[in-house]
């Protein structure tokens, strides 16, 4: 399997070319969802230990239906198949004009939420328009083991996001594994009180805001993703979402430009249009750099072609 990999502020992206499995053709949604229920082994193997690593996102390449798109891509981490990926898009656009696949200027990605546009400015600077964002619930109550009573905005940006402003612990690298017990914990709350999307789609990722001390910074987050990993990077489709409560609540007027920073420091520029169903069409920019370029080995004899997964109950031999 041939696949380059980057990182987008951090947060590495794993663009595959060729080896992946067959999906058929037709929607890139169904695409995925066959993906999701029929080769959970493949993803586990690219995205796991000791192939893959924390925070890894797969970007794997497939035949877009809009046949205006340069490439369709389907994501996915360790542990589900992603709708979209704002710092994997970012990884993507600079991978395909790492192989010369496309040049400065903008192109078009299909995913399956939606068509992308992505304006590569440079060899490392994309802008991703992203699809349209919505806040659907603000000011939401949930109780948590530990934490107790915590509310925070339900938002979609191309995947579902419980967002807490302010952060119960502060946003900085010393606090990680804090905030990360803290943001599981408010994930299966939600789960459990039946907090979802309008067709019942659950919260895959929580986002924690707080200040910055940088000046010029508009804010810092720390995001959990769907593997229990956090966010090296602001988050795309995370950001997307921050910007539509932001615009809900009349905070950030269109066109405005701030900048918002990771627990660890990367930073994205963002700003949103209005949508034409009353979200944002959010605006994210950010620096991606190719880091390798690689040949996947699945021996038959590997005990752990599929990758280790600590989380799965096997039953000792006797």
């Amino acid at each position: 399997m041939h696949v380059i990999d980057s990182h987008t502020g951090g947060e590495p992206t794993r663009v595959i070319l060729d080896g992946g499995p067959d999906l058929g053709s037709g929607p890139l949604a169904k695409r995925a969802q066959r993906l999701a229920t029929d080769y959970v082994d493949f993803y586990h193997s690219v995205m796991l230990e000791p192939r893959g690593q924390a925070a890894m996102v797969a970007a794997m390449l497939v035949e877009p239906v809009d046949t205006s798109c340069v490439t369709g891509v389907i994501f996915f981490d360790a542990d589900v198949v992603l709708g979209m990926c704002g710092h994997g898009t970012i990884g993507l656009a600079v991978t395909l004009a790492h192989l010369g696949m496309i040049k400065v200027g903008t192109h078009k990605i299909e995913t399956p939420v939606g068509v992308v546009q992505v304006e590569l400015s440079d060899a490392n600077t994309v802008t991703v328009t992203n699809i349209e964002s919505r806040r659907v619930q603000k000011q939401v109550a949930v109780q948590v083991d530990v934490l107790g009573r915590v509310t925070g905005d339900l938002a979609y940006g191309g995947n579902w996001f419980f967002i807490v402003d302010p952060s119960p612990i502060r946003v900085m690298p010393a606090n990680i594994g804090d905030l990360t017990n803290a943001a599981i914990a408010i994930r299966d709350a939600t789960i459990s009180a039946g907090i979802c999307g309008e067709a019942g789609e659950p919260v895959d990722h929580v986002i924690f805001q707080d200040t910055s001390p940088k000046e010029g910074v508009h804010s810092r987050n720390f995001v959990l993703c769907p593997d229990d990993a956090y966010d090296r990077s602001p988050c795309g489709t995370g950001s997307s979402a921050r910007l539509a409560c932001l615009a809900a609540d009349g905070l950030l007027s269109p066109g405005d430009e701030i900048i918002q920073e990771s627990v660890i420091g990367s930073p994205y520029r963002l700003s949103y249009q209005p949508g034409p169903n009353g979200g944002v069409i959010p605006t994210i920019t950010g620096q991606a750099f190719v880091m390798s370029e690689s040949t996947l080995i699945f021996s038959k004899k590997d005990p752990f072609k599929n990758g280790i997964s600590l989380r799965t109950n096997t039953k000792s031999p006797d």
